[in-house]
């Protein structure tokens, strides 16, 4: 007797010529549900494919059985090569770890494996090789390409004396570097370090995701086992009719291949990590879903002024003496603060040139305030009015707009230095490009003059800013920016986090701006700009939407296809094809969906 359907054979040998594609495709299916039963964490994808395709084979449904597993394993492997895909591409642009290092030893070049150079070596780079890690030019000079650490084409002049880092690029000459760190510590390294972490830290969306399979699966399996008792027992003790058992379980069984929950476990964890490669790739490093998704809900942005607004470039425009020669003055000044790393400290050095250090003894520096020297036994301070009123000396406030370092030499004031610095070249664009992102509220805060802030504030377009603050004044002015937000707002405070940390750390959300390399920065921010382009910062935020915008769509998409398919098979409309093709269709249009937060357009 030739049967319907594709196997013209009955009884036996159609099981059994089913039986053998149905278990070589499905047999790991069919081993991960039983592991699952064994461990008592039955409630999987696994386990409701296993119930359905088995339970289609035991009603006599072979060739639907095997062919829901054959469709099930089509739809796992085009996920594979999705996820496949993702990852190799994420891998290609974060493609920044060096193969090898050119090692200098004893006049000879030696090839050897990164982690084997040690602090203060010297290893040379040529043309088109990668920097393999953090060093200073010791000799020669050339171009990088910093693309694959910041986003942008723009390439950088490096000479002797310069901090290169890893990952960079080198275009033209030769040039040879004398090691900073170790390998493991280098940019580089703990560039890759954040990008392969940011998965264990989970944004709300895929926790629920997480609680919503755990309850869902359970429940599902239940409803089916119900969908296959209570309407045939109904029907033939209430009704009087036929029980219909292989009908209702026959609809249970395509209930369980419809409630299969693979495109919302898949596609929300690969949206986020899509959105952190592609975030990457813009140089924005994101150390994690959570804050990304954080970053969405951003509707306050406070900037730290200097090195994040400003350039940070101090320079020396006037030196006033009274009745001082302004030559000592300035050496007095550079003096005493040639010992701090401040950026203004840094451009009185350069204006006074070389000096003789030994002849400084007793330096004190006072955060927020300046510092304090004996210089050839007179006693100076160097600093802020602040400064000034606390040591008692009196002291004349100018209304120059830049920033203001008084002298006082022997417990008088002796003269001051003006010294000024400028807006960043995409500062007012990025104000711009951040109130179309919707922020609602911007504040610059500062520790220079009041006068100072306002112009900044001024020219940038920003109607807040707060003055002369101490690193505390900035946490405690935090706080109160945080108490005054809406409810489920975010606020993000940018800084060049280094001196900006405990405010970093605070906010809902700490942006390192320029913090190329910068262990202090990468520490205490949730997001590090990879160069000192404020207008990354609106890039930031439009990526973080772009990606929930999607995570959103796919939860949406994925539980309303559900619902309806579910109703269908519950009233018998929809058959087991039908529901493989629903499940297996959503998850490829779910997964497609979630790797277009990989590509991200350019401002």
């Amino acid at each position: 007797m030739i049967a319907s359907g594709f196997i013209p054979v009955d009884g036996w040998a159609r099981l059994v010529l089913c039986l053998i594609p149905y278990l070589t495709i499905g047999y790991d299916i069919l081993i991960k549900a039983w592991k699952g039963v064994v461990n008592r964490q039955p409630f999987d994808e696994n386990f409701l494919m296993a119930v359905a395709t088995v339970g289609a084979m035991v009603l006599g449904e072979y060739i639907e059985g095997a062919a829901v597993m054959l469709f099930y394993q089509i739809g796992e492997l085009f996920q594979s090569v999705a996820v496949g895909k993702s990852r190799r591409n994420i891998a290609a642009l974060m493609d920044i770890s060096p193969d090898y290092a050119n090692l200098e030893r004893e006049g000879e070049i030696v090839q050897v494996d990164p982690d084997e150079v040690g602090i203060d070596s010297v290893i040379v780079v040529r043309p088109g090789e990668k920097i393999p890690i953090d060093g200073v030019v010791a000799e020669g000079a050339s171009t990088l390409d910093t693309a694959a650490l910041t986003g942008e084409s723009v390439p950088r002049n490096v000479g002797v004396g310069e901090a290169v880092i890893s990952g960079c690029i080198n275009l033209t000459g030769v040039i040879k570097v004398r090691t900073t760190r170790e390998f493991g510590e280098s940019t580089v390294s703990r560039i890759l370090d954040l990008v392969e972490n940011a998965s264990s830290k989970k944004s709300r969306s895929e926790n629920f995701i997480s609680r919503f399979a755990k309850y869902y699966t359970p429940t599902v399996c239940y409803s089916a086992l119900a969908l296959a008792l209570l309407p045939p027992v109904f029907r033939a003790l209430l009704l009087n009719l036929p029980a219909d058992f292989s009908v209702w379980i026959y609809r249970a069984l395509t209930f369980l291949v419809i409630s299969c929950p693979c495109a919302l476990v898949i596609s929300i964890p690969l949206s986020f990590f899509a959105g952190i490669g592609g975030a990457s790739n813009a140089g924005v490093l994101v150390k994690g879903s959570n804050y990304l998704e954080a970053l969405a809900e951003v509707s306050t942005v406070v900037f730290d002024k200097t090195g994040t607004m400003t350039k940070g470039s101090f320079e020396v425009t006037q030196v006033c003496a009274n009745g001082a020669d302004e030559r000592e003055l300035l050496e007095y000044a550079s003096l005493a603060e040639s010992f701090s790393t401040h950026p203004i400290s840094r451009s009185i050095c350069r204006a006074a040139g070389e000096v003789d250090k030994t002849r400084v003894s007793d330096v004190k520096e006072i955060s927020g305030h300046g510092v304090t020297a004996q210089i050839d036994g007179k006693a100076v301070a160097v600093g802020n009015l602040r400064l000034m009123k606390s040591l008692g000396i009196s002291a004349r406030e100018t209304d120059f707009s830049g920033t203001v370092v008084y002298v006082a030499i022997g417990g008088e004031c002796s003269g001051y230095i003006m010294i000024s610095d400028e807006l960043k070249p995409d500062a007012k664009t990025a104000v711009t490009a951040l109130r179309a992102s919707g922020i609602k509220r911007m504040v610059m805060l500062t520790g220079d003059a009041q006068a100072v802030g306002e112009s900044v504030a001024r020219e940038l377009s920003i109607a807040e800013v707060y003055s002369e603050l101490l690193p505390g004044d900035k946490v405690e002015l935090c706080e109160k920016l945080l108490a005054e937000k809406g409810r489920g707002e975010k606020l993000a405070f940018v800084g060049d986090g280094i001196n900006d940390a405990p405010v970093l750390s605070r906010a809902d959300i700490g942006i390192a701006m320029g913090a190329l390399g910068s262990d202090a920065a990468i520490e205490a921010a949730d997001i590090v700009l990879m160069d000192d382009n404020p207008l990354k910062i609106a890039k930031a935020i439009r990526i973080s939407k772009k990606c929930m915008r999607i995570v959103y769509e796919n939860i949406y998409f994925a539980i309303g296809i559900k619902l309806l398919c579910l109703m269908f098979g519950a009233f018998g409309v929809a058959n087991m094809w039908f529901a493989i093709f629903a499940d297996v269709g959503v998850m490829v249009l779910a997964v497609l969906n979630a790797m277009r937060a990989l590509y991200v357009k350019k401002l």
